[in-house]
């Protein structure tokens, strides 16, 4: 009952705030897009008496009988008199601010309803920068990635390898979120980064590869620790090393000559059993890394033949 009381009374100086007149803000638009405030009136039996929209008090539309229209709007705006929605057209970024609806119908108490318009221009043109742009190397070097954009930017969130970048001992983030700093580099930080820069009417994600030269670590050989007379062994070396590692072989000690990832012995004999290590060295870090596997003959040959594989390497010493 008071509530209506106080309506009444601010009938007689021209409105009354109507509840929910518009739904809740605030609207988010787009620089050369458009806009429609919708309002939640139900068309009435007969046209409103009077609808009018202004701009932070400024005018933008008073319709009754006739249109009186600020020259600004003249071509950007359109106005249902059924519900009192208003259609904003070719937004720019001096559209951002409170808009309010008065509207006063034929019976019943008029209507105020206030919102909010923020104009955002698109993201364009996104890219992510390395600096410095040496050569990186893990636990020596150190890198900043800065991601720029053309647009209104409200967020910047950092991926690497299409999961979230988080914060650690190594890897920290500007206050405005646009650089990485990895303090110094590590073999984790190796791959591909992404940054997505947003806002409420667009978003652009460009992504950059970043390289970290590092290793060789885990370097181990593959291959069985038993072999039976006459059989073929092949072991293979393997490290974690960016670039590549190379590689060389030796047999209890002596240099084999050969420089690859894998060493073949065509036929197993008594005199093959040893030691034999594999190292691996990268190229640009100047690391190397050593393994060694010891081969013997297997137990499940059988006897005669391990022991004639002996009295053979005896016969030949």
């Amino acid at each position: 009952m008071l509530g209506r009381v106080a309506c009444l009374a601010l009938v007689l100086s021209g409105w009354c705030a109507g509840e929910d007149v518009l739904p809740p803000g605030p609207l988010s638009g787009a620089v050369a897009g458009a806009v429609t405030f919708s309002t939640t009136l139900k068309p009435p039996q007969s046209l409103f008496l009077s609808v009018r929209w202004s701009f932070k008090e400024d005018n933008i539309i008073t319709s009754t009988s006739t249109n009186i229209t600020d020259p600004k709007y003249a071509n950007r705006i359109s106005l249902d008199r059924a519900t009192g929605a208003l259609e904003l057209r070719n937004l720019v970024l001096a559209d951002t601010g409170e808009y309010t609806v008065t509207i006063i119908p034929d019976a019943g108490l008029p209507k105020q309803g206030k919102t909010t318009l923020n104009v955002y221009a698109l993201i364009t043109e996104a890219t992510i920068t390395s600096s410095p742009a040496a050569i990186l190397i893990e636990d020596k070097s150190s890198a900043n990635l800065s991601c720029e954009a053309l647009g209104s930017i409200s967020t910047i969130e950092w991926m690497k390898d299409k999961r979230p970048l988080r914060p650690s001992g190594r890897v920290t983030f500007s206050v405005d979120n646009k650089t990485v700093f990895l303090q110094p580099v590590h073999s984790s930080h190796h791959g591909t980064y992404q940054c997505r820069v947003s806002n409420p009417v667009s978003t652009v994600t460009v992504a950059r590869d970043l390289t970290v030269n590092f290793g060789p670590h885990n370097i181990s050989i593959i291959g069985p620790s038993a072999a039976a007379p006459g059989q073929r062994v092949a072991l293979e070396c393997t490290a974690d090393s960016v670039p590549p590692a190379n590689f060389s072989w030796m047999f209890n000690g002596n240099d084999m000559r050969v420089n690859n990832s894998v060493y073949t012995i065509e036929r197993f004999e008594v005199e093959r059993m040893g030691n034999y290590t594999c190292t691996a060295r990268n190229m640009v870090t100047m690391l190397e890394n050593s393994t060694v596997l010891n081969l013997k003959a297997s137990c499940s040959a059988p006897q005669w033949s391990y022991l004639l594989l002996l009295i053979s390497a005896i016969i030949r010493s």
